[in-house]
């Protein structure tokens, strides 16, 4: 639940009526996922501009959406086949009549190809389908939101248009993602991790409670990670959810060996999400608010990943997901040690992606939370934290069952074919790229 009174006020008539009028943000209620409300309220529009090779037909029909024209919830515009300028019209032509009805909290997705470097004229065209998106999901209000999917292999994208598709990426907005091939097909959709065992750090509280959460709700045995003083919240959140506590310091030089050892049978879902700040201008900061945060968020992740691939307890299959933050992405003032350690977090991404995938069989990705409404937010003085609410394209701060959900697709068994991607969760902030 969140606290921000503004968008409830927004919300009324007169809340309406004096946005409008003095030009204020006018954010707009999410629709998020609930058991209730699993998926969007709307049929889904199918577009294409250029000549497709795709076969979307299976895909986009095991979305739960139904076709149609009228007020649809989703968008999906297939332009793959965009090859040249002139056929950057049909783009405009295909979504130009629609935009204005697409529902409140509705989803465009647009479909991409890869660049291809022996044709600058196809690449031109199709690099400026993601300035196009970037520049659709500012503009386009009402809690709506669009992205941008690169793929040569429908099936393999097929977890991550059931994600966009759905409530469940209500604060993902203006992004671009890229899938491969050689997706596994998830069996059981309603509870993908089933038989799986996940491990999230930093789960006490928070955003690592919920990404615990959501987790358990797909059907993982959820292992919860946190440190000995706050083992007493952990057991909390174990019990809960039918998984285990487990209290040791991520930053221990053996923290790795000790996950392995506490998990003989192995490990399909590796979370990073324990995090610290000590903020303070660079002028200001001494060593040791610097150290400290450079261990929690970077440091230890990298040593226990490596400790656990190494051991072999992350299973073939498996999945890594690391906490970035847009700070890394972007910079924040005052916060050059948390900036450095996140941005450190996606060059791991990048660079291990491959390798990961290539020897162990296991995919490595990351989400980049922006402003998100958590205790620690909720301390920050208030009009910093109006200005990190409504700086981004969807004018309010996201939940972290934002971050959790974005997580939990990461996660999916049939996300195999994302692999090496930092994905904001962040209503499009107006932060950096």
């Amino acid at each position: 639940m969140t606290t921000d009174r503004y968008l409830r006020f927004a919300g009324t008539a007169p809340g309406r009526f004096l946005t409008r009028r003095l030009g204020l943000p006018q954010p707009a209620p999410l629709q998020r996922w609930s058991p209730e409300r699993p998926a969007l309220s709307g049929p889904l529009l199918h577009l294409t501009a250029g000549r497709s090779g795709l076969d979307l037909a299976p895909v986009l029909g095991r979305t739960g959406l139904t076709p149609g024209r009228d007020d649809p919830a989703a968008v999906v515009l297939d332009a793959t086949g965009v090859r040249d300028v002139g056929s950057l019209a049909e783009v405009h032509a295909a979504l130009h009549p629609v935009v204005r009805s697409v529902t409140s909290s509705g989803r465009v997705v647009v479909l991409g190809a890869p660049l291809d470097p022996a044709d600058h004229h196809q690449a031109a065209a199709q690099q400026a389908l993601e300035g196009f998106v970037r520049s659709l999901a500012k503009e386009i209000g009402r809690g709506r939101t669009v992205n941008l999917v690169r793929l040569t292999d429908a099936a393999a994208a097929e977890s991550t248009l059931r994600f966009l598709l759905s409530p469940k990426s209500a604060y993902v907005s203006g992004q671009l993602i890229v899938v491969g091939t050689s997706a596994e097909v998830g069996a059981d959709w309603d509870r993908p991790l089933a038989g799986r065992t996940a491990l999230v750090t930093g789960a006490a509280r928070g955003i690592g409670e919920a990404v615990a959460e959501t987790l358990a709700r797909d059907g993982a045995r959820v292992v919860v990670l946190d440190v000995p003083r706050a083992a007493q919240e952990a057991r909390s959140v174990a019990e809960r959810l039918g998984g285990r506590a487990l209290s040791l310091d991520i930053t221990a030089a053996d923290a790795g060996e000790r996950i392995a050892s506490a998990l003989p049978d192995g490990l399909d879902v590796l979370i990073h999400n324990a995090g610290i700040t000590r903020d303070r201008r660079l002028v200001n900061m001494p060593v040791e608010h610097w150290s400290p945060v450079l261990d929690v968020n970077l440091a230890s992740v990298l040593r226990t990943t490596d400790a656990l691939l190494k051991a072999g307890t992350i299973k073939p299959g498996g999945r890594i997901v690391a906490t970035a933050s847009i700070a890394g992405l972007a910079g924040n003032a005052g916060q050059t040690n948390y900036g450095a350690a996140k941005a450190g977090v996606v060059g791991l991404v990048r660079s291990l992606a491959p390798r990961a995938l290539a020897e162990h069989g296991v995919t490595v990705n990351a989400v980049a939370p922006g402003f998100v409404e958590t205790r620690m937010t909720a301390a920050i003085p208030l009009f910093i934290r109006e200005a990190g609410r409504r700086m981004n394209s969807l004018a309010q701060g996201g939940l972290p069952a934002d971050v959790a959900e974005t997580t939990a697709w990461l996660a999916h068994p049939a996300s195999g074919a994302v692999n090496g991607q930092v994905v904001r969760v962040c209503g499009q902030s107006l932060l950096g790229a």
